[in-house]
């Protein structure tokens, strides 16, 4: 019986969700800009020839995706630069700029028809944001980059402090808002360093999303070892493969740049673990646990990746694990520890919560040791898992080390947060794309309850319960108070009713009266009243 007033609970709750009206498109001319800059692998990148000046997508594509991917953007880094340079020397990587430099992160493979969300990055986003009145080039914009790329790479920061000044002027000389994404956030974090004068010059706010402040540990390790995928189900098959991207990504400074902070206070430090076979002082075979901080993890994934090679036109060329590389990384994870707000600038945190999130990784087994290293990639990682969004650790993306305004949660996945309506909720509230005087986004509260009663009682072989609960519904909208209908109380009723299946002596019935009264002071308020009765044998 009490279930049936729960559905109709549920179902008034619903229904006074769905009556909110949509919004509609228009431009508001008041809103502050937005730049919109992703995460690692969140950019269209295009290879372009040196010579004819043709250009071609390489990231992402399904059409002949891994041959594209491993000619074109293969590459080795230059520690005299810091920069990584393509193994094809006859193209150039670039970031289109088309609409405003939102078409490179908005989906990237325009071309997709089947299981298109699998490619959407900022889109949800970007069609949220114009529906409460951004307008492109206007005040929406986008940034996107070479994610094989140091996040202190100067050509890239060279690159963003341009579009800062063009956004600023495009704008009407009004500073940004900077959403970042994943990585997104330690690039902006390192140009904050770098340039804190520009960076203090254009931006207003800035609000990371899922930000790795502290590394993704359990993400890394296994991605050193392992390679990753950036698509999962059926899709996988068109894709990238593993050991394709585990080429790339093992000469890519952004990778090493997500290894877990040297000098962060971990409440779990994570480890690498591996079940080896050894030999005991007598000789004989021992199955034995052991477990690598981060540190002695380099030792283990220097010797395990030491043969590691690729054939590329022809040419064996050796891909170790990176020791220049990882000396960069170390340069870049001090410069972020250091990092301070300027005091014209606000900054907002939202990280994800509610899945379970590699941490620490463990090979092998009891059963199936590990006897050469060197086997390490064919092995499956288990996961060590803590708080998180699937990716990043909600512990890391919480420590951003800075002076925030805010820091809120919301339970979601690492990519899927930029599609989560609660994210919308609060970004259109501090981006102030909403008149809600009432809306506190570390509550998140738009449907408020006020009042809930519920009694029971015997009666006659009946089981009767009633129930009165009443909500606050914050609203955005203005009722024409002026209209004589508007300011009469709307009255719906709802039943519902449950036979007893085989036994058909047990039956239960509900019926709820609901009142929406009219708008006042931006709230309706709504009351529920519902009586259910019900008889078992």
């Amino acid at each position: 019986m009490a279930m049936l007033l729960e559905d109709i609970v549920r179902a008034v709750e619903m229904w006074l969700k769905l009556r909110k009206k949509q919004p509609q498109m228009y431009v508001d001319p008041n809103l502050d800009p937005v730049l919109l800059v992703p995460g690692i692998a969140g950019s269209i990148l295009k290879a372009v020839d040196n010579e004819n000046g043709r250009d071609e997508r390489v990231w992402v594509r399904i059409l002949s995706a891994d041959y594209k991917f491993r000619t074109k953007l293969w590459s080795r880094f230059d520690p005299s630069t810091g920069r990584t340079v393509s193994l094809d020397q006859k193209t150039s990587i670039v970031v289109p700029e088309d609409r405003y430099g939102l078409y490179a992160i908005d989906m990237l493979d325009p071309d997709l028809i089947l299981g298109r969300d699998c490619v959407y990055y900022f889109h949800d986003m970007i069609v949220e944001m114009l529906q409460w009145g951004f307008q492109e080039g206007k005040t929406l914009f986008g940034f996107g980059y070479d994610f094989r790329q140091s996040n202190r790479l100067q050509d890239t920061l060279k690159r963003l402090a341009a579009k800062l000044e063009s956004v600023y002027e495009a704008s009407g000389r009004k500073k940004i808002n900077i959403i970042t994404h994943s990585m997104g956030g330690l690039l902006v974090k390192c140009f904050m360093c770098l340039h804190s004068d520009i960076f203090e010059k254009y931006v207003k706010n800035w609000i990371a999303i899922a930000a790795p402040f502290r590394g993704a540990p359990g993400y890394i390790a296994s991605t050193f070892l392992n390679g990753v995928s950036f698509v999962d189900g059926w899709e996988q098959n068109f894709f990238i493969s593993k050991w394709s991207m585990h080429q790339l990504l093992i000469e890519c400074p952004s990778i090493y740049e997500l290894m877990p902070c040297p000098d962060f206070n971990w409440q779990h430090v994570p480890v690498l673990e591996i079940w080896r076979e050894k030999q005991d002082t007598e000789g004989n075979p021992r199955i034995i646990l052991e477990s690598y901080c981060p540190n002695e993890s380099i030792e283990i994934f220097k010797e395990a990746l030491s043969s590691n090679i690729v054939d590329y036109d022809g040419e064996s060329i050796p891909l170790p694990f990176n020791l220049e590389i990882l000396k960069w990384a170390n340069e870049t994870h001090k410069l972020l520890s250091n990092a301070e707000l300027p005091s014209q600038v606000k900054f907002y945190n939202i990280y994800a919560t509610s899945l379970e999130t590699p941490h620490s990784v463990c090979y092998g087994s009891e059963d199936t040791p590990v006897t050469d290293l060197h086997q390490l990639q064919f092995f499956l990682p288990k996961y060590i898992c803590v708080d998180g969004d699937g990716t990043v650790p909600t512990e890391s993306a919480k420590a951003d080390g800075l002076n925030a305004e805010a820091r809120v949660g919301v339970p979601g996945e690492h990519r899927g947060i930029l599609s989560d309506h609660h994210v919308f909720r609060i970004l259109k509230h501090w981006l102030k794309a909403d008149s809600d005087p009432y809306y506190n986004p570390l509550n998140d509260y738009v449907i408020l309850p006020t009042a809930f009663v519920m009694e029971s009682h015997q009666e006659k072989g009946l089981q009767v319960t009633s129930l009165k609960e009443e909500w606050e519904i914050i609203s955005e909208d203005q009722d024409n108070l002026d209209d004589a209908e508007s300011r009469k109380p709307m009255i719906s009723s709802i039943s519902i009713s449950q036979g007893g299946g085989k036994n058909q002596s047990s039956h239960a019935e509900a019926r709820a009266t609901v009142t929406v009264h009219p708008q006042n002071e931006g709230k309706h308020h709504v009351e529920l009243n519902a009586i259910s009765v019900s008889v078992d044998a």
